[in-house]
């Protein structure tokens, strides 16, 4: 991952807005097929007395292009494949992955999935933000939870090929992931967890 997450009380320019499950629709448009292979989920996570990283694989998904725009999609995330890649100790890192995949957390076995369905994608053009082109909505599903989020994005289309790049801050207890949050736990000292955690996600359909 690239970023940190932003702890303190001002907003952060990778924050996204979070609201109501959006109705999705038919969308218009050639549907291009994602390339898992060139396709990531970088993510990063922040605690009182540290942070950690890795990486989660993209399982497959769509994405529509209609006269040259992206239009809509769906990208769906293998949550069993929750990667560390900061801690080098063996046991360390297993029961990190171990407990980020239990029930505190993101409780892999019985939600095996989680989903990003692209709703609207709006375009943007700020000088003082080259890398960001698009403003894109989604319903963000995680655990049993879904909401709709709206994000920064850089979109390029070239040659047939679609490269959706977004990086962005989600609050994880708006989707009942509240395991060492201070929100809802007193006294947890160096225990609490931030709320708040990056995903950088790069999205490629040809």
């Amino acid at each position: 991952a690239t970023a940190l997450i932003v702890s303190g009380c001002g907003k952060s320019e990778k924050e996204v807005k979070v609201g109501e499950k959006q109705n999705a629709g038919e969308k218009s448009g050639k549907s291009l097929t994602v390339i898992v292979s060139d396709s990531k989920v970088n993510w990063l996570g922040k605690k009182v007395t540290g942070q950690h990283n890795g990486t989660i694989k993209v399982a497959k998904g769509e994405v529509m292009v209609d006269n040259g725009k992206v239009t809509g999609g769906k990208i769906e995330i293998d949550m069993k494949t929750i990667v560390n890649e900061d801690l080098k100790d063996e046991e360390s890192n297993k029961k990190l992955v171990g407990h980020l995949s239990s029930a505190d957390f993101f409780d892999v076995e019985k939600f095996p999935t989680s989903k990003i369905e692209i709703t609207k994608v709006e375009e943007l053009k700020d000088p003082a933000k080259p890398n960001v082109n698009s403003r894109v909505t989604g319903n963000l599903t995680m655990k049993d939870v879904t909401k709709s989020i709206t994000f920064p994005a850089e979109i390029k289309i070239e040659n047939g090929v679609i490269t959706v790049k977004a990086d962005f801050d989600i609050d994880r207890t708006d989707w009942n992931i509240k395991y060492g949050s201070g929100k809802f736990f007193d006294n947890l000292g160096d225990k609490m967890i931030n709320d708040k955690f990056n995903l950088n996600l790069t999205i490629v359909a040809k």
